[in-house]
């Protein structure tokens, strides 16, 4: 199994399934669940969409021999890293608000109960929420679709697929919870751990990145190999294994691959510091009995 894949599923399927959740609570709340079957039509359009994608992409890789499937894995690998660095700092400066945003969307597309009895009127509150949950599903799918396919360049396809499958049960599973059980998930602590975890995969599909365009010449290695540990610690099996697919670890790498993977993570890392201390000062400004409920 992949496990990054299981980690990169569970965590945007979680995103996504949450924002269903929180969509389908405000309708139940604010006694409009005659509109949940539009909800249930975007999200679906948007798998559907998603299944697509990821179609195309692995049809579309499967029609390259080297050195052009190099290049490909590598450009996929390299647009993976900018989705996934532009998807953290997103979630680091608007985590805390997706509920309320999506609130309001809810009451702009269903809201328009305003423009009265006309026809048009209904059509454009059912198309308008399916519209907000297809869009919201399916920026989550497309990202998951394009992490996979990186994720899978570095493992075998039924290993990505089997850790997609399983990280996304589990985190419909925790959405259901949230939504029917009424569990309580810290949104700021999850996205914040999942943050650091993302930070993680990004160095390691640019370390593969590196790795693929060394291959073909387009960047020069520096030194070759910066240490070897494939003898006792084999980046393809065990230990090594789900180092590899968690962390990037490479039992060879090239000085030019490390030094991309150690800038790219202590980049992102400090900058992610400044948006989580904004977001402590102002945690530190509420009133105790905010905090307890934040």
């Amino acid at each position: 199994m992949n496990l990054a894949a299981a980690v990169l599923t569970f965590r945007e399927g979680l995103e996504a399934a949450l924002i269903i959740a929180i969509v389908l609570t405000y309708l139940r709340r604010t006694g409009r669940m005659a509109l949940a079957g539009q909800v249930w039509l975007g999200a679906g359009l948007a798998v559907a969409l998603t299944a697509v994608f990821v179609v195309a992409l692995q049809a579309l890789g499967a029609e390259f021999e080297d050195p052009a499937e190099a290049i490909f894995e590598g450009f996929v690998s390299v647009l993976a890293v900018l989705m996934v660095t532009t998807m953290t700092f997103w979630m680091a400066r608007q985590g805390r608000a997706i509920k309320g945003s999506l609130e309001h969307e809810v009451d702009e597309a269903a809201g328009a109960a305003s423009v009265g009895a006309r026809p048009e009127g209904g059509l454009m509150r059912r198309w308008g929420l399916a519209g907000v949950a297809f869009l919201a599903v399916g920026r989550e799918g497309v990202e998951t679709g394009l992490f996979l396919a990186a994720a899978a360049f570095a493992s075998s396809e039924v290993e990505t697929l089997v850790g997609g499958v399983i990280g996304l049960v589990i985190a419909v599973a925790v959405a259901w919870a949230v939504y029917v059980a009424g569990l309580r998930l810290n949104l700021r602590l999850f996205f914040r751990v999942s943050g650091v975890l993302l930070v993680f995969f990004g160095a390691a599909m640019l370390r593969h990145a590196i790795h693929e365009f060394e291959e073909v010449g387009f960047i020069t290695p520096l030194v070759d190999h910066v240490w070897d540990t494939s003898a006792w610690l084999p980046d393809g099996e065990g230990a090594g294994a789900v180092l590899s697919a968690l962390v990037g670890y490479s039992a060879s790498p090239s000085l030019t691959q490390v030094l991309a993977y150690v800038a790219y993570f202590v980049a992102v890392v400090a900058a992610l510091i400044r948006p989580w201390r904004e977001e402590a000062r102002g945690e530190a400004s509420l009133p105790r009995a905010a905090r307890a409920g934040a």
